[in-house]
């Protein structure tokens, strides 16, 4: 049975925030869920740096003597991954239940104290279990940033605000790299450097959550919710904000379009409207990561597969880092010009194609231009992914949804470490990106043929 379209009062806020400019005020909300962007980044790209001080330590191996051995970097890799499969597959759904808001301030303090316990741990078990359970509150969190920033910003400048918070969560990476660099071959205070570098990650995370109060809840989600009097008291605040930084009154709002008024639930997702979107996203969730992490995660491995030594790989790793950040500043200029879909193939394919350069060289300073081009597509595809699919999505179920085909990805990875690990130990660095060139492919395929159009579209008009 169909489901008659009407103009809800979640509607009507979306038309409210669409005619806004993006002026301080926005950009200031922006700025505040990307600082915790920030220690999720820090907290996934932690992995590769401290590698070579969890090897010193002997708690960890680069490889495994068996395929799934617990004693092996992957391992490592695979308990935050598992984590954050758990948090992303069964719990995201809070946030569709209890708020933008709130499940963002406890997501964070959970993973932030797991990480404080992980870092005192001696043994890879104890290592993994808490390396685990700090990745359930992490995978929550991510997906919760992607829902909030397409709730609070007008349509045509979702591309540019993911853009701006992709790169201001990804100032971590060479941070994280910065510290493990000058940190893990020392021992400060009987600890192991690895271990301070773990615990800037948790402490940081803290200071960030107090500075989360200074957030509004997500006026279309309390619009949804029914809570109508409370998403009309946040949104004029929003309007005078905007207004004040303005000097002069508002533009008034579009006609608003029209959206089913029905509460959402994660089944719906499967129905005929969405269930290509879903399968899709899914799918290619589940191989965009054997790129993204195949890379981000086993660079310093990967160099010291090519003889090159522990304090120069880390010192390689952190130049190509600063990548990361810079790129989706560059992105920022052309994130609403270029069709979403398209920049997710690009990036796919230029990860790929660099992938395969990087396994064939050898001399220092082409490794470093080949895995700074390289790390450029992994920020490419990151930024415009995470837009893509917190737009495809009504919001009665968007972080319900969100959180399911991105699940995809978390898992993915719990195997891609063993596998990568395995191809390096059995046939060297070529055929890890051989193996990423072939996930990527498929990625391309999937967005290009099923993926639909988003650019500049009222979220309810995309849903439809």
């Amino acid at each position: 049975m169909s489901t008659t379209l009407v103009v809800t009062p979640a509607a009507e806020i979306t038309a409210r925030l669409d005619r806004l400019p993006m002026t301080r005020h926005i950009w200031s909300l922006v700025f505040l869920i990307s600082l915790g962007g920030w220690f999720d980044v820090y907290s996934i790209f932690l992995t590769g740096t401290i590698a070579p001080g969890l090897f010193a330590d002997k708690i960890f191996t680069p490889t495994t003597v068996a395929f799934f051995g617990f004693t092996g970097l992957a391992s490592f890799i695979a308990a935050l991954f598992t984590g954050l499969f758990i948090g992303t597959f069964f719990l995201t759904r809070f946030a569709d239940k209890f708020g933008r808001r709130a499940v963002f301030t406890f997501s964070l303090v959970w993973y932030s104290l797991c990480t404080t316990i992980m870092a005192f741990q001696t043994t890879a078990d104890y290592i993994n279990l808490w390396r685990l359970l700090s990745g359930i509150g992490l995978g929550i969190e991510l997906v919760t940033v992607d829902t909030y920033i397409s709730e609070l910003v007008p349509k045509r400048a979702r591309g540019i605000s993911f853009a701006i918070q992709q790169s201001i969560g990804f100032i971590a990476v060479p941070a994280v790299t910065f510290l493990a660099w000058c940190l893990v071959p020392m021992t400060i205070l009987g600890l192991s450097g690895w271990r301070w570098v773990v615990l800037f990650d948790a402490v940081g995370g803290i200071l960030v959550w107090l500075v989360r109060f200074r957030l509004p809840e997500s006026p279309r989600w309390l619009a949804q919710q029914g809570r109508i009097a409370e998403a009309e008291q946040v949104m004029r605040k929003i309007e005078a904000n905007v207004a004040a930084n303005l000097g002069r009154p508002l533009p008034p709002p579009e006609p608003p379009s029209l959206e089913d008024p029905r509460k959402g639930q994660l089944r719906e997702a499967f129905s005929p409207r969405y269930r290509t979107r879903t399968i899709m996203l899914s799918v290619i969730n589940f191989f965009a990561t054997i790129g993204f992490y195949g890379f981000a995660n086993w660079v310093p491995t990967l160099l010291l597969a090519k003889g090159i030594t522990v304090t120069k790989s880390l010192e390689y790793t952190f130049i190509i880092a600063f990548a990361y950040p810079l790129f989706p500043l560059l992105g920022a200029w052309f994130a609403d010009k270029i069709e979403r879909k398209w920049q997710v193939c690009l990036s796919c394919t230029g990860i790929a194609i660099f992938g395969i350069a990087f396994s064939t060289q050898a001399d220092p300073s082409v490794l470093i231009v080949i895995g700074t081009l390289q790390t450029m597509m992994n920020a490419w595809l990151s930024y415009s992914s995470h837009n893509y699919m917190a737009e495809v999505f009504p919001t009665r179920f968007r972080a319900s949804a969100v959180g399911f085909v991105y699940s995809w990805s978390r898992f993915s990875t719990i195997f891609t470490g063993f596998i990568i690990a395995w191809l390096l130990g059995e046939f060297g660095v070529p055929a890890v990106f051989l193996f990423v060139a072939g996930a990527m492919a498929i990625v391309v395929l999937g967005v290009g043929i099923w993926g639909p159009r988003t650019n500049n579209l009222a979220l309810e008009d995309i849903s439809h």
